[in-house]
C-alpha cells in the first residue's frame, strides 16, 4: 500500500505541483484548497488525487480533513502544510482585521491542522512539511507581518520536531524564494506593480532567476521520504537569494 498524503493550498503553485509529485512518486493525494475548479485542474483525471474543497480557517476543519484521508485510505504518512496568503502591508496601513487574517491562514490553520493529524502520523512515523518563505528568516519591507508570520512557522518547525521526535513524526520545512506561484495576482497587486516586483526579485537571485513549482515540489517530495534521517531543518529553495 502507497502512502497516503494531505497537501493543503493545492489548487496553485506550489501545492499543485506538489500534490502531482506526490501522486508521481505512488502516493495518494488528499488535495485541499478552496477552489473546486482548481482543485479538479490539479487532480487532472489522476485517480491518486483526491480534491477537497473547504476553507482551512472554518472551525473544525483541521479534524474533517484528516477524518477525510482516514476515511479513504485508512492511513496518514504526510501532511504538507502548504496554504497561505502574502499580503503588502507597511506599518502605517496595518489594520488588526489584516493581521488576524494572515495569522488565521499562515499559523493557526496550519497548527490545528498538525495536531489533528498527530494520532495517524503516530502511526506509521509519518511527517510533516512545513512551507515557509525566503521572509520567514530573511526582512522584507512592506510586508513585515507576512514576514513574522512565516518565521513563526520556521520555529514551530524546530520546536515540533524535538517535540514529536519520540513519537517518530520528523518535521520539516522548505522556504521558497521568488517562485511563479500566483501569489502576487492573489496578493491583488496590479500587473505593472507585478512586473516590477518580479524584475527586482529576478535582480537579487544569483542564480539570476525565479524558481518554478516542480522545484520546491521536488524537495517537500524529498524530506517527506521515511529514509529521510532529517527533522528540524527548514531548507531554503532560493536560487541563493538567502545569501544576499
Amino acid at each position: 500500500m502507497g502512502r497516503a498524503v494531505i497537501v493543503t493550498g493545492a489548487g496553485s503553485g506550489i501545492g499543485r505541483a506538489t500534490a502531482r509529485a506526490f501522486a508521481a512518486a505512488g502516493a495518494d493525494v488528499l488535495a485541499v484548497g478552496r477552489r473546486p475548479d482548481a482543485l479538479t485542474e490539479t487532480a487532472g483525471g489522476n485517480p491518486s488525487i483526491v480534491p477537497l474543497s473547504t476553507d482551512l480557517r472554518d472551525e473544525g476543519a483541521g479534524p474533517a480533513i484528516v477524518a477525510a484521508a482516514l476515511a479513504r485510505w485508512n492511513r496518514l504518512d504526510v501532511l504538507v502544510n502548504n496554504a497561505g496568503v502574502f499580503a503588502a502591508m507597511p506599518l502605517a496601513e496595518v489594520t488588526a482585521a489584516r493581521i488576524e487574517e494572515l495569522v488565521a491562514t499562515n499559523l493557526t490553520a496550519p497548527s490545528l491542522l498538525a495536531a489533528a493529524a498527530l494520532g495517524p502520523l503516530r502511526e506509521h512515523g509519518g511527517a510533516i512539511i512545513n512551507v515557509s518563505s525566503t521572509f520567514g528568516h530573511r526582512p522584507v519591507a512592506g510586508a513585515g507581518h507576512y514576514a513574522a508570520t512565516k518565521a513563526a512557522i520556521e520555529q514551530l518547525t524546530r520546536s515540533w520536531a524535538l517535540e514529536l521526535a519520540p513519537d517518530g513524526i520528523r518535521v520539516n520545512a522548505v522556504a521558497p524564494g521568488p517562485t511563479e506561484s500566483g501569489a502576487l495576482s492573489a496578493a491583488g497587486l496590479p500587473e505593472e506593480v507585478i512586473a516590477q516586483v518580479k524584475a527586482e526579485e529576478t535582480a537579487r537571485i544569483p542564480l539570476g532567476r525565479r524558481g518554478q513549482p516542480a522545484e520546491v515540489a521536488d524537495w517537500i517530495v524529498r524530506l517527506a521520504d521515511p529514509a529521510a534521517w532529517v527533522t528540524g531543518q527548514v531548507l531554503a529553495v532560493d536560487g541563493g537569494l538567502g545569501l544576499t
